[in-house]
């Protein structure tokens, strides 16, 4: 007997056949089609014919079957420099990819410009290109955001919008802020810079500066805005905003970085001027990238679970996706200090003078 698979590509109709079944019921089988009224032994017989052929869907065909696009939609609030130069993204996408994938699905990624945010939002709903959206850094000012709500599009954050009605999976933030600054004042540092992630408009930012705030507060310090600077995702603003905090000559013994690559940055401006970490500034940042262990010295920060996000965030975006309302809409991660060399033990000489 000629193998099918063998000498052309296997349709569903060689699958109708094989099972003795009409291809109306070999896509209603394979594609899951709710309220199909097909007998479990039929289903079976289908699926066991379209193993036997290696039989794989084309991608439309299904699409157009469960009237879904099969792709999942990852929507970016950020420049495409930013993005590039974002170490934990990475991370959070491999989780992703993983996750999706194992669904069967694919992911599209969109980098949407501030000015451009009602626009996308309403083309990719409309037009039916995804069917489901994950939204990586949400806004305070993002007010395209009642757009999705008002169309009960099925919508995730990656992040949070304190009060806001959107089902996310996150981090607190504002905790891990003080558990790192908190270490610092453990170690005698009394003037502690901060330079954050991302400008304050985007929420975590926001988070993890009152996190130092509130750091400070419990160790009985006083917030002085002259150690804030504000970055904005990439390497490059953590190195000119540490040489801002230099060359305007504030007085500080360490610093809190509110993003690994952000911190990396500050390293390399910290050494441009002849300062060292930690025996001159001490340096504390978050994330805990992978190259973070391996900078020298190492940096101790704060490891935020980038695999478990993406797939917790995924997860509960399927159960929207399948029309089924998620026990849990909203989850916060732990997250935990890795202490490593580039806090010393000791107050920096640095802090020492005037």
């Amino acid at each position: 007997m000629t193998n099918i698979a063998s000498t052309h590509r296997v349709t569903s109709q060689d699958v109708a056949d094989r099972a003795g079944v009409s291809r109306t019921t070999v896509s209603l089988v394979l594609n899951n089609v709710a309220g199909a009224h097909i007998s479990e032994a039929t289903r079976q017989r289908v699926r066991q014919a379209a193993s036997d052929l290696n039989y794989v869907p084309d991608a439309a065909a299904t699409a157009l079957a469960s009237r879904q696009s099969q792709i999942v939609g990852l929507i970016l609030i950020r420049t495409p420099r930013q993005i590039a130069s974002d170490a934990f993204l990475t991370q959070t996408l491999n989780g992703l990819i993983e996750s999706i994938h194992q669904q069967g699905l694919r992911l599209l990624i969109d980098i949407v410009e501030l000015e451009h945010q009602k626009e996308t939002y309403l083309q990719l709903v409309r037009a039916k290109r995804i069917d489901g959206i994950l939204l990586s850094g949400p806004r305070f000012d993002d007010e395209a955001l009642n757009l999705l709500h008002k169309s009960a599009f099925p919508t995730v954050l990656l992040g949070q919008i304190p009060g806001s009605w959107f089902s996310f999976v996150d981090v607190d933030n504002i905790a891990a802020a003080k558990a790192a600054v908190a270490h610092l004042i453990k170690l005698g540092h009394t003037r502690i810079a901060c330079i954050t992630n991302a400008p304050l408009s985007y929420t975590a930012a926001q988070g993890r500066l009152y996190g130092y705030q509130q750091a400070l507060e419990n160790g009985g310090l006083s917030f002085d805005p002259d150690l804030v600077r504000y970055g904005n995702f990439d390497i490059e603003s953590g190195y000119c905003q540490m040489r801002s905090l230099i060359e305007a000559g504030i007085r500080f013994s360490a610093a809190f970085v509110a993003s690994d690559t952000l911190a990396y940055g500050a390293k390399a401006a910290l050494r441009d001027h002849g300062l060292r970490v930690p025996q001159d500034i001490a340096l504390v940042g978050f994330d805990d990238l992978s190259f973070s262990r391996y900078t020298d010295p190492p940096l101790t920060t704060i490891h935020l679970p980038a695999v478990d996000l993406a797939k917790q965030a995924t997860d509960m975006l399927f159960q929207y996706m399948r029309g089924v309302e998620p026990e849990l809409k909203q989850v916060i991660l732990d997250t935990q200090l890795v202490v490593r060399d580039s806090c010393g033990a000791k107050l920096s000489g640095y802090a020492l003078t005037n």
